[in-house]
């Protein structure tokens, strides 16, 4: 019998894969999902439960009231913000947006895996710059930009390597690019980031009005379970990215734990500065036994194993720890608790013994 008749796109595209032992029934110990390891405040537990009432109502679609306070916190309009669920939600509304016949997305590989699905899905033709270095090779980024560039992808820091732009290189690139391209710097980890010439695209937004900003409350606010993020941009831009997002697609609980967690961002970003500290602690013990590690500006650390990577990722599940492993290039390292860490620390350190 005749199967009926999908995309073709979908038969090269693979299905999203957590990794393996994250969800099961003798769970690894979870460093693979770059996760928050703190667990939501109490403050934030709160608003959930008193949210939950309601959830016989369909959610407020604009996300008034979160739209409001982050604009307020970001100097911006309310028609300049738009919330999702979760940043990738807002990176699909982008990419369906600008997908016309011939329509090409500029990144960087490697980076955030769902950058080339969504574009395959859109139907947009990718163009993968390769890392320099580990980093973004903005210079050849720029080249790379044709008459049929629609968006240009940044992550920053960038997933799964962890490195980051710097301001002046940031600013010398939005020069090269013509206006009537979008430019997205994807800043789920800016949080995390120590790096002295670090820079926010949300500092550059009035000098390029091509240029978006996605943030999330999935990593340093803890929320992943809830799926919030939002964008920065112009108000035009904003209003056409609006019709491209499904509505109702933020629930209320979400919402709510939101704008609870802005109000608890004090305590919040203290414990973004504990897992700093452990990321820093981490990465040093690992120079020290001879691994090559990337000064890592995120919430993670990147190993470029090669071809020995997914050996790698086997050899810790085996060891009780879930990591996520690329094949033929590398695994990163979600940086969790200090007993989580030392638990990998250790498996790293008995696979050099090993391979020795």
């Amino acid at each position: 019998m005749p199967a009926p008749r999908l995309r073709a796109a979908l038969s090269g595209l693979a299905s999203y894969q957590p990794t393996d032992g994250v969800y099961g029934p003798e769970r690894l110990r979870p460093l693979s999902a770059n996760e928050s390891s703190h667990g939501p405040l109490p403050g934030i537990v709160a608003a959930m439960a008193a949210a939950g009432p309601d959830i016989n109502r369909y959610p407020d679609p604009g996300c008034a009231k979160l739209t409001g306070e982050l604009a307020r916190r970001l100097g911006v309009g309310r028609d300049q913000v738009l919330v999702g669920a979760g940043s990738v939600a807002l990176l699909q509304a982008l990419v369906q947006a600008v997908a016309e016949p011939g329509a090409e997305v500029v990144y960087a590989w490697r980076s955030f895996e769902l950058y080339p699905v969504l574009a395959d899905l859109a139907g947009a033709r990718s163009v993968r710059v390769p890392l320099a270095g580990e980093a973004h090779d903005l210079r050849v980024m720029a080249d790379r930009v044709t008459d049929a560039t629609r968006l240009v992808l940044i992550c920053n820091p960038n997933n799964p390597t962890g490195t980051v732009v710097g301001g002046d290189a940031l600013r010398a690139f939005l020069d090269r690019v013509p206006p009537t391209c979008l430019v997205a710097i994807d800043e789920a980890y800016f949080e995390y980031a120590c790096e002295r010439t670090t820079l926010s695209g949300l500092e550059l937004r009035d000098a390029y009005p091509n240029l978006v900003v996605l943030r999330t409350f999935s990593k340093a606010y803890g929320l992943a379970g809830l799926r919030v993020g939002y964008l920065v941009g112009t108000a035009d831009v904003v209003t056409q990215l609006r019709k491209a997002c499904l509505a109702y697609a933020v629930n209320s609980i979400a919402q709510h734990a939101a704008l609870a967690a802005l109000s608890l961002e004090g305590a919040l970003l203290r414990a973004v500065n504990t897992t700093i500290a452990e990321r820093v602690r981490v990465r040093g013990i690992l120079l020290a036994e001879g691994w090559e590690v990337p000064d890592g500006q995120g919430n993670f650390l990147w190993l470029r194993l090669g071809e020995d990577a997914a050996a790698f990722g086997r050899w810790c599940a085996g060891a009780g720890i879930a990591v996520r492993a690329f094949d033929g290039e590398g695994v990163r390292v979600s940086i969790g608790t200090a007993r989580d860490n030392d638990a990998f620390l250790g498996a790293a350190n008995e696979w050099r013994a090993r391979a020795a």
